[in-house]
């Protein structure tokens, strides 16, 4: 039997024009024909290699959780509502320095600065908005460097493009800060090692984002120009409920606009996402809610997740605090809420609930149990 291409041509065809690329930039690995352009991915020429690291890692291709997860966890994918979870709790920077700069509670900025002083890593693959305020993918290696990616565009970064830009034969240790697609590829590639790339064994601790949906960049810069001026914000924001709102910061001004009215700039792929807590990570850090502004929820996944965890607190960058039961209990009906529906329009597209596109190798009884009402 003639082996099925699995290469560029693939990836379109399954990915981008089926409207399920999500701008994580794990097919940029050093390959001349994918590049982006205005917020997402193009294709230069005919590629013809059958078996592409573009395809393979890719985190709306053909996944099979039970190898990631075995790979990760050592245990097959399971029914929790947020993945696997050794600790759940609430945590927020100690450091007036770092709150300042954070989104909310500064727990990643403080996670991945103890991992540097500590010597657990040596750089962080992460997220940084330009002087447009357009995120790209970025290496920090110190304090300075790090701060300066603290914050949120909600926007989809292609941050893996930065990762693979690194030298083949670089052996610094990394950390790599994502939402649940980027750290889903991740996995991918620690699970899968790309054939033209730094070696993943290097990535000593992912770091994941809860994530309810981006923006695309080029649609929504349009937008935003007529609001303001990008190069004059300083921070985006979205309010905890009750509030309905996207705020944006300046020096001297917050502009809001309702929800609704940025809504259709969001990427359709997100639509078919069933990851809000990026569970393929070491540790995830997300809001806490309304009832406690200025902290994060942080699950804890892995041993080097409650490494990192525990250093930040001895080295006094962090204070925890229990997550109450109630917001616990609000965490996993909201995650549930997110698989039920991405499950549901993944069925609604495929026309077959035998279908379910990237979803693969999770067992009939766990689907069910994601659908059941």
């Amino acid at each position: 039997m003639q082996k099925t291409e699995k290469g560029s041509k693939r990836l379109f065809e399954e990915v981008v024009e089926n409207g399920l690329c999500t701008g994580c930039g794990a097919c940029l690995t050093g390959c001349p024909y994918l590049v982006t352009y205005e917020g997402r991915i193009v294709i230069l020429d005919r590629c013809t290699v059958r078996d592409g690291d573009c395809y393979k890692h890719c985190p709306r291709t053909y996944t099979d959780m039970n190898a990631i997860s075995e790979h990760i966890f050592g245990l097959p994918y399971g029914d929790e509502e947020v993945g696997h979870a050794s600790e759940i709790m609430m945590a927020r920077s100690s450091e007036a320095a770092i709150v300042k700069q954070a989104q909310d509670g500064g727990t990643v900025t403080a996670l991945i600065l103890t991992a540097l002083k500590e010597g657990m890593i040596d750089a962080v693959v992460c997220t940084k908005m330009d002087e447009n305020k357009v995120p790209r993918g970025v290496v920090a290696h110190n304090k300075e460097e790090l701060l300066a990616c603290a914050g949120s565009s909600y926007e989809a970064s292609f941050l893996l493009e930065a990762y693979r830009k690194i030298p083949k034969d670089n052996t610094d240790k990394l950390a790599i800060v994502g939402v649940g697609c980027q750290t889903e590829a991740v996995a991918k590639i620690k699970t899968f090692h790309p054939q033209n790339s730094v070696n993943p064994d290097h990535i000593e601790l992912t770091v994941g984002l809860f994530c309810g949906w981006a923006l695309r960049p080029s649609r929504f810069h349009h937008y935003l120009k007529d609001i303001c001026d990008p190069k004059q914000v300083t921070k985006f924001d979205i309010p905890h409920s009750p509030n309905y709102t996207f705020d944006m910061y300046t020096e001297s001004e917050k502009k809001s606009v309702s929800l609704d009215d940025i809504r259709p700039f969001i990427n359709p792929a997100c639509e078919y996402c069933w990851d809000m807590t990026s569970e393929f990570s070491d540790i995830s850090v997300g809001s806490a809610g309304s009832k406690h502004p200025g902290w994060n929820t942080v699950i804890v996944r892995t041993q080097r997740g409650q490494e990192a965890f525990q250093a930040a607190k001895k080295m006094g960058l962090l204070e925890t605090k229990a997550l109450p039961e109630e917001r616990l209990s609000h965490l996993k009906s909201v995650a549930l809420k997110r698989k039920r529906t991405a499950l549901r329009n993944i069925i609604k597209k495929t026309g077959n609930k035998n279908n379910l596109l990237y979803v693969g190798n999770v067992s009939e009884t766990i689907t069910k149990t994601f659908l059941k009402d």
